[in-house]
């Protein structure tokens, strides 16, 4: 290398720092003038300096890059900045605390930055800061030792004493050699030293107390810091509390006003949020409190009964009470909405948004256009019943699929999908356990993935234990809800086998011909057709199922109409006509998915079909039809033999002798309509006047009676009845809290649905102490207890085994088996909504809150902690590794490393090991703790880039991606397209690639042009049909997509390195 160099410019074989090697390993005295001087870089030429006397170095502490630019844009004179010796010692210290954030972590540089210490220490080093910003110089002097080559040299240019500019920029700097540049550069040195200020001790101070190298750092300490920095947000929320208006008659509850401000800052940084406290907390409320909080209309959609005014805890009492700028609407007049238009309202509030955890529906379609560009607010206790893709659906009203703003998670579509695939692998009833695994695996992957960040979801549990203080100034407590009890009615040996051979023939035996035609038929069927038909019979199996177990009563009737209805189907076909009914299929569906039974049968039979000719139809069709209908007449001779209702039996027994069902308000739920209207009848005869029958079609002023009798909250309180007996329509949204007890005549198949129906007393302004819940059994005959219940079990088994793979339609997909059903369904934890192993981060952020508010000197030391704070406990568990906790931009993220490798934690792991009392004593970290850091950013880094790259349009048969490749193949020629038609079609296109359509748009838009394809390509028709499919409102962008980039620099907050000491 050639080592007399006049330009330095950092390329290859002539950088700075080589060159400086060079020179000052012989140098007396080595002096710097220098804009910036990083101490983390001192590393890069320390050891060619240890023969060096004297070292000094003048920095121009003001004119830090952000200052220097700040000062650019006010066009401030340079010369009016200046500081005194205080101030210049400050920012000193305020700059080495960044320098250090940002530096590299390693053995080296925190050995170059320790030599830099005791060099100061001993006086061989000086460094002082230059009050004024005049100084931008870069000026190395060195002075040789007598009868060395020369006096002394000068190196000036662009170069900092910074890595960055000594090796890695591109720099221009020239080496002066003259005798007289030499003793000008010096002359003019020792002038700007005089006037300096000495920062040694500063610096000093400062790194050893503000930097990462602070080694006093107790894992007490480290542990506060790191729930500071984790529930950072959460602590700026709670100023903002006591400004926070509240009706004068309501109370105004603190957990309340929380979920108000978690739920407001959700909404503005990803346009949605899920409200979901569990039943009985108030969601209601805390919506309505919300929107009062939003800037704009709001827009409230909901099912009926909770539009009702005449009902206390419905959305036009909230919205008079909280004074809320908004209207209503029920789910089923959102066509009405979208023909009035929707422009006017900024904030979209869906009530029971569980509705709508399936995308594949027109009224899922209608409320996603109606959602779009605006802030969206969904109130659900269930937001998730087992399948991943039911959260996906909900997310997709204000998120895009494929190109979300969750942090790290930008294909929302493959996440779910990934766990979605996870449960198609196992067989549900082969693989039971590995199935209930897998299910809580994927919970937890959905709660730390993404609902963490979109939810607002406290227990009644998380709200006694970390609200306590203020529940009890207002003198408020949650009832004790007991253990649900186990009522069996017993079926005699006749009942017993007829009871099980009826399953045997509905779940094995019949073929439900008469509704699903589109199977037998000879001409072309497309996929989603025969899809349609194959799940409309099983449903209507389900539906027959549900209807024997409910009652004899319920199952004749239905079973009456079966055959009335295979009778008059059976007819047509032999008169030459088949009616299949593809219109109403989607509506049968969502009929299904409100629980209208009662309406399904009441459509199939009116028989509003297309008529196509019985010769298109395969030979079996006929066969099959009359099977179906023998079988029907086989089950009806069965049952003319029962005369006895061994349930009713039971039931009115319990009313008149249980101590409990006795003498209180009693609430009964049953699936059927018919059910109902049955068991008031018989409870009247018995019980005159005390009975009151509300179903889907009772009238308002029904209505009106069972708020008045059952409401606590009532404006007109009445006591005209003790017992309500009502289908799932009460099952949500009415508070029913006058009563106490809840009787589930029918098996609530899945265990949510009782926890709903429990939460309509379960309230948190109750009177009762304690919440009773009946469930109705089937069994057969015995004098023991125990066999009783293993009978009903058996009965259970008998409904899900003769299912087979049918059974998760029963449950709604709860993965049960017939023992787990039975003992969640006789479980305290179903009714609650709370699963008692699950831990609760609230926990966690009491323990920094009551430091806050209680140690105020202790939370300002652990607020000013440095970045990259790190110390050392014993584990003897985890020693030999080191938990790292990162941040990116909204993304935090926590790993263990070991000599073998890193993985990831969840927040309650890494909490529970960084956990520390105060007397806990800090440890030596040992030398592994750099291996060990790098190591963890690895893996922080692979995960945050994993999940980060560019969304690619994939490949696959989905509709989004069979238009898109249509239109990419057929659409290349658009010369013909106005401007307005070119735009139009790309922001179709980007609607496709980035999952910003419902799956119904896409299915249906598909469907269309596929037709149209048919006939011949034309760009002016294609284009038609995408405009009469595709509104311009699902074009438009959601919320989100208006908010800030949430991605940042990636960040170390801290490290504990575990030992075994």
């Amino acid at each position: 290398m050639n080592s007399d160099l006049t330009f330095i410019t950092n390329e290859k074989g002539q950088n700075l720092k080589e060159r400086f090697e060079v020179l000052i390993k012989d140098t007396k005295f080595f002096d710097c003038l220098v804009g910036y001087f990083y101490a983390s870089g001192f590393h890069a030429i320390y050891k060619s300096l240890e023969k060096t006397e004297k070292i000094r170095i003048l920095i121009g502490i003001s004119t830090n890059p952000q200052t220097y630019d700040l000062m650019q844009k006010a066009k401030v004179e340079q010369s009016a900045l200046q500081f005194s010796s205080a101030e210049t010692k400050e920012r000193l210290g305020e700059t080495v605390e960044k320098e250090m954030e940002e530096a590299e972590d390693s053995e080296k540089t925190e050995g170059g930055i320790y030599t830099f210490i005791d060099w100061v220490k001993t006086g061989k080093l000086e460094i002082h800061a230059y009050p004024s910003g005049k100084i931008h110089a870069k000026v190395y002097i060195m002075t040789f030792s007598e009868g060395d080559r020369d006096k002394g040299r000068v190196i000036t240019g662009s170069s900092n004493f910074t890595q960055a500019g000594l090796m890695d920029n591109l720099e221009f700097n020239v080496e002066l050699k003259n005798r007289a540049d030499y003793e000008f550069a010096l002359a003019k040195f020792e002038e700007l030293w005089k006037d300096s200020v000495d920062v040694s001790q500063k610096y000093i101070e400062t790194i050893r107390t503000k930097t990462w190298l602070n080694d006093t750092i107790t894992p007490y300490e480290l542990y506060l810091k790191f729930l500071y920095e984790y529930f950072k947000d959460d602590l700026n929320l709670q100023d903002e509390l006591y400004s926070m208006d509240t009706p004068e008659e309501f109370i105004r509850l603190e957990y309340q006003r929380q979920a108000v401000l978690n739920a407001k800052k959700i909404l503005e940084e990803y346009g949605g949020v899920f409200i979901s406290d569990v039943v009985g907390l108030g969601k209601t409320y805390i919506a309505s409190m919300l929107a009062t909080q939003l800037e704009g209309r709001t827009l409230i959609i909901a099912p009926p009964v909770l539009l009702d005014k005449s009902n206390p805890g419905s959305w036009p009492s909230a919205i008079r009470n909280f004074n809320v700028k908004a209207e209503y609407e029920s789910v089923g007049q959102l066509d009405k909405l979208i023909e009035n238009g929707v422009e006017k309202y900024k904030n979209i509030i869906v009530d029971e948004a569980h509705r709508f955890r399936t995308e594949s529906t027109a009224t899922y379609e209608k409320l996603a256009e109606i959602c779009r560009g605006k802030k969206v607010i969904l109130v659900t206790a269930t937001p998730y019943n087992n399948s991943p893709k039911d959260i996906l659906s909900q997310i997709k009203l204000f998120q895009k699929a494929r190109k979300s703003t969750i942090p790290n998670l930008p294909d929302l579509e493959q996440f779910f999908g990934s766990l979605e695939r996870k449960l198609r692998n196992i067989d549900r009833r082969k693989d039971h356990t590995d199935y209930i695994r897998v299910v809580k695996e994927n919970a937890k992957e959905i709660r730390e993935k993404v609902l963490k960040y979109l939810m607002v979801r406290r227990t009644r549990t998380e709200i006694t234990k970390y609200f306590a203080d203020d529940l009890v100034s207002q003198r408020l407590r949650f009832p004790d809800v007991e253990k649900p009890e186990a009522v069996f009615y017993e079926l005699n040996d006749e009942e017993g086998v007829v009871f099980t051979k009826t399953i045997e023939l509905i779940a094995k035996k019949f073929k439900y011909a008469r509704y699903t035609p589109i199977l037998y038929y000879k001409g072309e069927v497309s996929q989603p057709e025969e899809l349609a038909q194959r799940n409309m019979g099983k449903f209507m199996k389900i539906l027959l199922i549900k209807r024997l177990e409910s009652s004899f009563h319920a199952f004749r009737n239905s079973l009456g109409r079966f055959i009335h209805s295979y009778e008059s189907f059976i007819s047509e076909v032999d008169g030459g006509n088949v009616y299949v009914s593809k219109k109403y299929t989607n509506k049968i569906f969502e009929l299904l998915a409100d629980d209208n039974d009662d309406a399904v049968e009441a459509l199939i039979n009116e028989g509003k079909a297309d008529r196509l000719p019985s010769k298109d139809f395969k030979d079996e069709f006929k066969k099959d039809l009359q099977s179906d209908l023998d079988i029907l007449k086989e089950i009806y001779q069965l049952w003319t033999g029962v005369n006895r209702d061994p349930k009713l039996l039971t039931f009115i027994d319990k009313l008149s002798t249980h101590p409990i069902l006795k003498k209180n308000k009693l609430i009964v739920f049953t699936e059927s309509k018919e059910t109902a209207e049955y068991l008031t009848k018989n409870i009247d005869e018995k019980f005159p006047n005390e009975a009151l029958c509300f179903t889907g079609s009772s009238s308002a002023l029904v209505r009106e009676q069972a708020i008045e009798n059952f409401d606590a909250k009532a404006r007109f309180p009445k006591d005209g009845y003790r017992i309500l007996i009502c289908t799932e329509i009460l099952a949500e949204g009415v508070n029913l809290h006058r009563s106490n007890v809840v009787i589930n005549y029918d098996i609530p198949w899945n265990p949510t649905r009782m926890m709903q129906r429990v939460g309509r007393i379960n309230r948190v302004d109750t009177k009762f102490d304690k919440i009773y819940t009946f469930n109705f059994f089937p069994t057969t005959q015995s004098n023991d207890l125990i066999q009783l219940r293993e009978k009903a079990e058996a009965k259970i088994n008998a409904f899900l085994s003769l299912l087979g793979g049918d059974a998760h339609l029963l449950t709604e997909n709860e993965p049960i088996g017939s023992h787990e059903l039975f003992s969640r369904l006789t479980s305290k934890e179903i009714i609650t909504g709370e699963d008692e192993s699950e831990e609760s981060e609230l926990k966690y952020l009491h323990v920094i809150k009551n430091i806050r508010d209680k140690e105020p000197y202790t939370f300002e030391k652990i607020k000013h902690l440095p970045k990259k704070a790190r110390t050392a406990k014993t584990d003897k568990t985890n020693a030999g590794q080191l938990v790292t906790y990162f941040r990116r931009g909204k993304t935090q993220k926590f790993f263990m490393a070991s000599c073998v490798d890193a993985r990831e934690l969840d927040f309650m792991t890494a909490a529970k090991t960084l956990e520390a009392s105060k007397d806990a004593q800090q440890q030596k970290i040992n030398k592994d703790f750099y291996s060990l850091i790098e190591q963890n950013k690895k893996a922080f880094i692979f995960a945050t880039t994993e999940e980060l790259l560019d969304v690619k349009m994939r490949g696959g048969r989905d509709s989004a991606t069979q238009i898109s490749r249509i239109l990419k193949a057929t659409l290349k020629d658009r010369r013909q397209f106005t401007e307005d038609q070119d735009l139009y079609l790309k922001k179709v296109i980007t609607q496709l690639e980035e999952g910003g359509l419902p799956k119904q748009t896409t299915r249906v838009t598909l469907q269309a042009l596929s037709k149209e394809i048919e006939k011949g390509i034309n760009p002016l028709k294609i284009l038609s049909v995408l405009q009469s499919h595709i509104s311009a409102r699902l074009l438009e962008g959601h919320f989100a997509e208006t908010t800030t980039d949430h991605f940042g620099k990636r960040e170390v907050i801290l490290s504990e390195y575990l030992t075994n000491l």
